[in-house]
């Protein structure tokens, strides 16, 4: 990437938490009146059920109204994290648009636009968030390095934030000049018959939107089965420590409680692992399903073919986002392998 090719810097961000409750409420007041209301309404019902239990009367009237009326001071200690964790993060955002003005043109990108946004060269991408963000641009930017930069770091852990607001400009730098360090993450990429595509950071889920059985016919390496589960998870190594981790979890407690086997080692790969997992999650065995091919890995090349015998609600999300998703119904084959693009994330 060259310097005098770099015009504009893209700042990806989502709305913080207060402005998804103004958003939904129309304005602060009632969003903050909702909020102590719902947690007052939880009081008077515990309070009645206590009172229930030990007399066997119903709460009194002068209890009912002290909890119902939440005082205007608890309303804003229940609302206070909200207006702290909203102020801190446009603190943050100020500061990084302040650092770039004058060196590059600076556009702000929603989290809800990523998926119609066309990137492209000329760009550099400052993701100003938490981990989640992270993943989800990552799909969208065609191997473009990312800065992430971690706006509030005593609220977000940041695995995937290595920067703040006072630290990220020498990286901008560094990326502008075409010297810079990255790790190049690998994701996971699954083709449908239709041609449609989606790619993953962490992971893909593939089964039924409700917690009905998903049915369907697995393929891989020339062996194929019928099979009924609650759905596949596929996960790359950045997605090792998530979805994933909780899978080797529960078989490891089952091991522990049912038999003497020594435990199964919990993948513990880096982020730039090369290949691919993937688990079916709750096999059932029956007349019509097996449970012989139920978790491996993929290297570059190996495809796992899966064909759908969802008559309805079948879906394969990627990284838990419920917008980012193919329908996965009757008639529909998936093929999922290692992506040909990487996310590149800057060091």
């Amino acid at each position: 990437m060259q310097n005098q090719v770099v015009e504009t810097a893209i700042i990806v961000r989502s709305k913080t938490r207060l402005e998804q409750l103004t958003e939904r409420f129309n304005t602060i007041d009632q969003a903050k009146f909702y909020i102590a209301q719902s947690k007052a309404n939880f009081m008077m019902k515990k309070a009645k059920a206590e009172v229930q239990i030990q007399s066997k009367l119903s709460v009194p009237q002068q209890v009912r109204s002290e909890i119902q009326a939440p005082s205007a001071k608890e309303s804003e200690r229940e609302f206070k994290p909200y207006e702290e964790e909203h102020k801190q993060f446009y603190t943050s955002f100020e500061k990084v648009k302040k650092e770039l003005e004058g060196i590059l043109k600076i556009k702000v990108l929603e989290q809800e636009f990523l998926s119609t946004y066309i990137f492209s060269q000329k760009e550099i991408v400052i993701v100003l968030g938490q981990d989640g963000l992270v993943a989800n641009t990552a799909k969208y930017v065609h191997g473009l390095p990312i800065i992430a930069v971690n706006p509030d770091k005593s609220r977000y852990d940041g695995v995937l934030l290595p920067f703040t607001p006072d630290n990220f400009m020498p990286k901008v730098q560094e990326v502008l000049s075409g010297n810079f360090q990255a790790e190049h993450i690998t994701m996971a990429e699954v083709v449908l018959n239709d041609e449609q595509k989606l790619l993953a950071f962490n992971d893909l889920f593939i089964g039924v939107s409700s917690h009905a059985s998903a049915r369907y016919r697995l393929e891989l390496n020339g062996t194929s089965e019928n099979q009924s589960s609650s759905g596949v998870i596929v996960s790359t190594g950045a997605g090792s420590t998530g979805w994933l981790s909780s899978l080797f979890n529960m078989a490891n407690g089952i091991i522990r409680t049912f038999s003497a086997e020594t435990p199964i080692p919990v993948q513990n790969v880096s982020k730039d692992y090369p290949n691919l997992f993937f688990v079916v999650r709750e096999p059932f065995v029956s007349k019509h399903s097996s449970a012989n091919i139920v978790a491996g890995q993929l290297s570059e090349g190996q495809i796992l073919t899966i064909e759908s015998q969802i008559p309805q609600n079948g879906v394969i999300f990627s990284d838990g986002i419920q917008t980012d998703f193919l329908k996965f119904n009757s008639g529909t084959i998936a093929e999922i392998g290692i992506a040909k693009e990487k996310a590149v994330l800057v060091m």
